[in-house]
């Protein structure tokens, strides 16, 4: 679908969308096959991860894990299916797909990988570029269970309407960063996954979230401390 012909829907004074039946989709493949995301330039440790919608146009979900508690590092986060790039890896988009089948068992050749976000950098120092894809919203995942304890589903329109719980404010870089924290039933969506969350909302569906706006009145903060690593593109 090309730009000139691409019906955008109107957004209300904070960046929402008031129409109640658009194609999020199209405006996904619209947007991320005109865009060129950025990349993080140093001495990284890469990794990727898969933001999978479901295949529903108006009613996409959003497919999400949680890190099993055993785990020794991020027991318990709430992540997207991904990891780290192995050298038998053939790119970073492989290592997104691979990960996805090893974690959750999603077929690779069931994933329409529509386009890329701009890369970040975690708190750990490993660089992660977020690969955004579509999938069928009747596919059956298992969870791995020496890694997750938990698959599970998020309407793209509950996090376009922004009922954040609060926001973490973390100082970036001399800057702060204003990262949105999610409760969605019993699972807590913040951190790495939040910012991804608002980089696809922004690029992929033009909507008026930012990483470095102070957020509007009615969303409590919450102060973190410093981080060493992290690095964002906003």
């Amino acid at each position: 679908m090309n730009a000139e012909n691409f019906n955008y829907p109107d957004l209300n004074s904070a960046g929402h969308f008031l129409e109640e039946s658009i194609d999020y989709l199209a405006l996904l493949r619209q947007k991320l096959a005109n865009f060129t995301p950025a990349r993080i330039k140093g001495a990284h440790p890469d990794a990727a991860v898969l933001i999978a919608l479901t295949d529903n146009p108006i009613d996409p979900h959003i497919i999400l894990t949680r890190r099993a508690s055993h785990l020794s590092s991020h027991s318990g986060q709430v992540a997207f299916p991904g990891g780290m790039k192995d050298k038998t890896d053939r790119n970073l988009k492989h290592t997104a797909l691979r990960e996805s089948e090893e974690e959750v068992a999603m077929p690779p050749d069931e994933v329409e990988v529509i386009g890329k976000l701009n890369q970040v950098v975690s708190h750990m120092g490993v660089r992660v570029t977020p690969w955004v894809g579509i999938v069928s919203e009747h596919i059956e995942l298992t969870a791995n269970e020496d890694e997750l304890d938990a698959i599970f589903r998020v309407p793209l329109r509950f996090f376009l309407k922004d009922q954040r719980h609060h926001t973490d404010v973390i100082p970036v870089e001399q800057q702060a960063i204003y990262v949105p924290c999610y409760h969605y039933d019993e699972f807590v969506i913040w951190g790495l996954s939040a910012m991804m969350l608002v980089d696809l909302f922004k690029t992929g569906l033009g909507a008026d979230f930012s990483l470095t706006h102070v957020p509007a009145q009615g969303s409590p903060l919450r102060h973190l401390e410093p981080s060493k690593h992290r690095r964002i593109i906003d």
